[in-house]
């Protein structure tokens, strides 16, 4: 049997070689389901290491995954983004895989998309979720997730289909260059716009979607978490463009110092006087401004091409992931898919 076709077989039986695989789930008040999540993933990847973080739960969440087998830590501050802040910095691995702990996305299918993001050397694979039950996929998430993911692709110029699912296999190069800033469910919007600015390798991959156990309730509000993503991705759009932003700011007022103008400079012209001073003044002022958020943009963009240069060395720094047999951290095979480079240590 070729080191290939021994990759793939393993990929078929949930074991990845020498690769190190952490299954990190994010936990509030799951004790109804958590079980099955820990069940679930530890057949789907039996070498894997299957890490519970509980975020302040007030039921028996922590007991029921520590009796399912998963390790269990506990992050205070509430909130899914700080709990995903703690599990990439205290998690150390080559492949993680984040999921929720609501039962409500298929655990099987992370071999396939585990096995994409290191067939494709990819740094992110997403979960797009497919409603397999009634009810599993409510209308208005639905649409909301519709509007906010097809809002960000045409603003980032991407092709997605479900920005907002909370299944996702990441490599390590990802996780250790991301720079976790928000605290709510926006964290979701934060991983798919990190890796669109840096031009990451990313994929889709459909995925079944199912409803949630019996008593077991979603801790997402539609319209204040919507509106929160939206103002997430409006914060996001304006940090990593910000000399369209600020330019078609700069142009609105532009215009309508413009059009506040015309009638004063014609009264102007045909009598020599300027009746309207104060609308002289805020037609002068909102030039001015246009002007001052125009300079304001070309600024700012040299600052955002700063930081995301020191953000793709900090992402270059780490290897790409690749398909590794078991027999490689043995016998020093290289890696089936790619060299391995040994790297100085980080000057950050």
């Amino acid at each position: 049997m070729t080191r290939e076709n021994a990759t793939l077989a393993e990929f078929s039986s949930g074991r990845f070689g020498a690769n190190k695989i952490a299954v990190l789930v994010p936990c509030y008040n799951e004790e109804k389901s958590i079980g099955k999540v820990v069940d679930d993933f530890r057949t789907a990847l039996p070498t894997a290491a299957i890490l519970v973080y509980d975020n302040n739960s007030t039921d028996n969440t922590a007991k029921a995954a520590h009796a399912a087998g998963a390790e269990v830590f506990h992050e205070t501050r509430q909130g899914k983004g700080f709990v995903v802040r703690r599990m990439f910095a205290d998690v150390d691995a080559d492949i993680y895989v984040l999921v929720d702990g609501d039962a409500t996305y298929d655990a099987p299918s992370v071999r396939r998309m585990i096995g994409r993001l290191l067939e494709k050397q990819l740094d992110m694979v997403v979960g797009a979720r497919v409603d397999r039950d009634v009810g599993a996929y409510r209308a208005g998430h639905r649409a909301g997730n519709r509007l906010l993911t097809g809002f960000v692709a045409r603003m980032f110029d991407a092709r997605l289909n479900d920005m907002l699912s909370g299944y996702r296999v990441l490599s390590r190069r990802f996780v250790k260059s991301f720079p976790v800033l928000s605290g709510g469910f926006e964290i979701e919007t934060e991983l798919t716009v990190h890796a669109l600015v840096l031009g990451l390798a990313m994929e889709e991959v459909d995925t079944p979607y199912y409803t949630r156990p019996q008593g077991s309730l979603s801790k997402l509000h539609t319209w204040r978490d919507g509106f929160r993503i939206l103002l997430t991705i409006g914060n996001l759009y304006r940090a990593e463009h910000p000399l369209p932003f600020f330019a078609s700011i700069g142009l609105v007022l532009a215009l309508i110092s413009i059009v506040l103008a015309i009638p004063i400079v014609t009264t102007f012209f045909e009598t020599g006087l300027v009746p309207r001073l104060p609308t002289a003044v805020l037609s002068t002022g909102l030039m001015l401004l246009a002007f001052l958020s125009a300079a304001v943009g070309l600024i700012l963009d040299t600052v955002t091409r700063g930081r995301r240069e020191l953000k793709l060395l900090a992402y270059l720094f780490y290897d790409s992931p690749v398909a590794k047999t078991q027999t490689q951290s043995d016998s020093g095979y290289k890696p089936v898919l790619g060299p391995k480079v040994r790297r100085k240590r980080s000057p950050f």
